[in-house]
């Protein structure tokens, strides 16, 4: 499946295909902006002709959120779309790809760790911020490269607790330190 030779037909929007994640389709384009350039911006469509109500569901519950993700931490949606027939939710453009790319081979040590705390920071600042994401996975953790930034995606399902008034609660409080971690060692 290309999406670039489906939806660039009057040359308003081209799309060209960056990744698929099974019930998501994500390519990048480019939309008018105020000084007359286009802006870059990651376009996210159903996978399938047609999609289920709960895929869509998913794209409007995440529109939804627009303005209560940050783009330090999320991909920030810009605008839902319906077009030729299909929904499009448009999404800043961090220039960044999945985790799942990065995962094939062993990763040095200072990435490794440098990823860890990227993914922790933006994960940790969602929940800080009341939401639950209820969809972590490697399709939805999208890093640049170049930068390090770790932004997270695929809001679709999230909760938001500050919203609703209720605050996140543990049932049961978690023991100020592992038993296990660290291991007991001398000058440890």
């Amino acid at each position: 499946m290309n999406p670039s030779i489906r939806f660039d037909a009057d040359g308003d929007r081209n799309f060209r295909f960056l990744w698929e994640d099974g019930d998501r389709i994500f390519c990048r384009g480019h939309r008018p902006s105020v000084d007359g350039n286009g802006d870059s911006v990651l376009v996210v469509l159903p996978a399938t002709e047609h999609p289920t109500p709960a895929s869509l569901d998913r794209l409007a519950h995440e529109y939804g959120l627009k303005d209560e993700l940050d783009a330090a931490w999320a991909v920030r949606p810009l605008e839902l779309v319906r077009e030729r027939g299909r929904t499009l939710l448009v999404l800043e453009d961090p220039r960044s790809e999945p985790l799942g790319r990065l995962l094939g081979a062993p990763l040095e040590f200072g990435c490794f760790l440098h990823l860890a705390i990227g993914i922790t920071s933006a994960l940790g600042e969602a929940h800080r911020r009341g939401f639950v994401h209820k969809d972590i996975k490697p399709a939805n953790i999208l890093v640049n490269r170049t930068t390090g930034e770790v932004r997270l995606t695929g809001f679709g399902i999230a909760s938001h607790c500050l919203a609703s008034g209720r605050r996140p609660s543990l049932q049961r409080p978690l023991p100020a330190r592992s038993p296990t971690w660290p291991p007991n060692r001398p000058g440890a």
